[in-house]
């Protein structure tokens, strides 16, 4: 039986990163080093910095990272592509040259006999009023189609400063820490959804940027996958056991 994984928000192409290629790299390798070893790869969300797809226009960028998709689609391995924040500009080129699996909401799904809830996690329970005003607009089909009217010489840009800006307004560019079982968005939303889905057993989310692993039942375990910018950590499934690990360079993976 092969493992599955899970890893979310690689905000690749950031501008707001150093060394974006040797990140994009670090990544590229990491897949490398399961693609033998997985029956499934969930990436849930944010993996580019931001991700606007045209018609017949690819960004520029990623060719390392899309080049390894294709290769581990090309071998068999199901690679599952959630949409961000970041990245909800995704329409078919993934699925259509990466031959991904593409998601543009949250999935229920059951792997080896056990029942998942997966998400970005952006938008549940979340109260911010100006965070679900921007979602809803770049949610908004005519809003996408007026951007679409932009050159992509000035919508990329526009793009990538826009997700730049959002990373830097940070203090000291880190994500807000954890903020306890009885204040955090995606906990009481989850502890919502239980009351009428019992019958999940792990949820997973990533967006947050934060490591958290929470029974919150006895059934029920609420992950949250932390990132790919500095804690490179992911979610290893092997059919009886789950649990979380970092990719550290040079050390064997599960």
């Amino acid at each position: 039986m092969k493992n599955v994984y899970f890893l979310s928000d690689a905000h690749l192409g950031s501008l707001a990163i150093d060394h974006s290629r040797m990140h994009e790299r670090r990544l590229v390798r990491f897949l490398d080093s399961i693609k033998h070893k997985a029956a499934a790869i969930y990436l849930l969300g944010d993996m580019f910095d931001f991700w606007y797809e045209y018609k017949y226009v690819v960004p520029r960028g990623y060719t390392r990272f899309l080049g390894k998709l294709s290769e581990l689609t090309d071998m068999g391995v199901e690679v599952h592509y959630f949409t961000g924040n970041h990245d909800i500009w995704a329409y078919n080129y993934l699925e259509q040259e990466c031959g991904v699996i593409l998601h543009k909401k949250p999935l229920t799904t059951e792997i080896y006999g056990k029942v998942f809830f997966l998400a970005h996690g952006d938008g549940l329970g979340d109260p911010d009023k100006k965070f679900k005003l921007l979602r809803t607009l770049f949610h908004n089909r005519l809003c996408q189609i007026l951007f679409s009217a932009i050159h992509p010489r000035w919508s990329q840009w526009l793009g990538m400063t826009w997700a730049k800006h959002s990373r830097l307004k940070r203090k000291n560019n880190e994500e807000p820490a954890y903020m306890g079982e009885s204040r955090e968005h995606l906990v009481l939303y989850t502890k919502k959804y239980i009351q009428y889905h019992s019958n999940v057993d792990y949820f997973i989310y990533g967006h947050r940027h934060i490591e958290v692993d929470l029974q919150l039942t006895k059934k029920a375990r609420l992950m949250i996958l932390g990132d790919w910018i500095t804690q490179f950590s992911y979610i290893v499934f092997d059919g009886k056991h789950i649990f979380m690990s970092e990719y550290i360079e040079g050390e064997s993976q599960p």
